[in-house]
């Protein structure tokens, strides 16, 4: 800001995930985290700023913008006030618990003029930057297919939502956002073992724009937790694994046929394995370092509503899919607002 002038943030929300947003906001440069919203209070006593039950009392305090971070079934109600007010606001994924909701929100920001972004933190994971560089300069060819696995115990604080809204919006995104595709059909079929209203399970196939199978597994009922990409191209394959941001590539290796019979079968063979060293910054601090960027009118690369409103349609679909057993194609995004302009962002 001109003038050492520090932008004024608040947060509504203090569970898991708000607290980790209260946590970097309390150090951010450049910007003073005024307030937070939870009726509940803060049951820690740790927060030196002022914990408080409504909304409207956190926008008396005069604030620039708003990280939101409470159940994804409040946030229409809460993204429509913010922006009713022309205060900027960075939406915890997902966008919306549907796309009807999603597309309301987009166009309230967009009608008031204030930035506004979501919060898909794996965007901002430094392996996936790392592999996405890499995809982008060509070293892995022509991409065949993506797989991601998403496993781990069921988190107790979600309620609203089932595992694909909650967990699988991060694959959807990452997949398009490392590539630079967008998701064309989608096939999935989930289940619930747990207990709850939504489901608990699910196990995808996609298709992207330019051919790209994409493979997603994500459930809540594993007592092992795994957060992995694996990227299949004609020169090999990339391992990102998102927990540890570990980059791995495994080359396809040229061996020599001697059987003759085996000449013209096209295959590979093990190569060489590179594990690169590369930065590892917390992402979340990155994440909130761009959205202030944003909220300066400087350039920065966040994830916008229209791209978050893209992955809950792209949701969406695959619970359309589950429901009535087919394939379900996705239509293209807005024209005047590609995913290939995110990517170049």
């Amino acid at each position: 800001m001109s003038g050492g002038k520090q932008l004024r943030a608040g947060l509504i929300g203090l569970g898991a995930m708000g607290r980790n947003h209260a946590r970097v906001l309390s150090g951010l440069d450049g910007v003073e985290l005024v307030g937070v919203v939870d009726p509940a209070g803060d049951s820690t006593g740790q927060l030196h700023v002022p914990v408080l039950p409504a909304l409207e009392d956190l926008l008396a305090l005069g604030i620039d913008y708003a990280v939101v971070a409470c159940p994804t079934a409040l946030h229409e109600q809460v993204g429509l006030q913010l922006a009713a007010n022309g205060v900027s606001a960075l939406i915890e994924k997902p966008l919306a618990q549907s796309v009807e909701t999603a597309v309301r929100l987009v166009e309230a920001f967009e009608a008031a003029g204030v930035v506004a972004g979501v919060g898909h933190i794996e965007r901002y994971n430094p392996a996936l930057q790392s592999l996405r560089a890499r995809l982008e300069t060509g070293e892995l060819g022509e991409v065949y297919q993506v797989v991601t696995r998403r496993q781990g115990p069921f988190p107790h604080r979600i309620a609203d939502v089932g595992v694909v809204m909650d967990l699988a919006t991060h694959d959807i995104d990452l997949t398009s956002w490392v590539t630079g595709q967008e998701y064309t059909s989608v096939s999935a079929r989930t289940v619930s073992r747990s207990g709850r209203l939504h489901e608990d399970m699910v196990a995808a196939v996609g298709q992207l724009t330019d051919g790209t199978m994409v493979n997603h597994l994500v459930n809540w009922l594993s007592p092992l937790k795994e957060r992995s990409t694996v990227i299949t191209g004609d020169r090999g394959c990339f391992v990102a694994d998102t927990l540890t941001a570990d980059l791995t590539f495994y080359a396809n290796a040229a061996i020599d046929m001697e059987w003759e019979a085996l000449r013209t079968f096209r295959g590979v063979a093990t190569g060489d394995m590179i594990r690169y060293a590369i930065p590892k910054r917390e992402p979340l601090l990155v994440e909130h370092e761009r959205f202030r960027d944003a909220v300066e009118g400087k350039d920065s690369d966040i994830v916008t509503l229209r791209q978050g409103l893209r992955t809950v349609q792209v949701a969406a679909a695959l619970l359309e899919s589950a429901s009535a057993g087919v394939t379900v194609p996705v239509a293209p995004s807005r024209s005047d607002d590609p995913l290939q302009a995110a990517v170049a962002s």
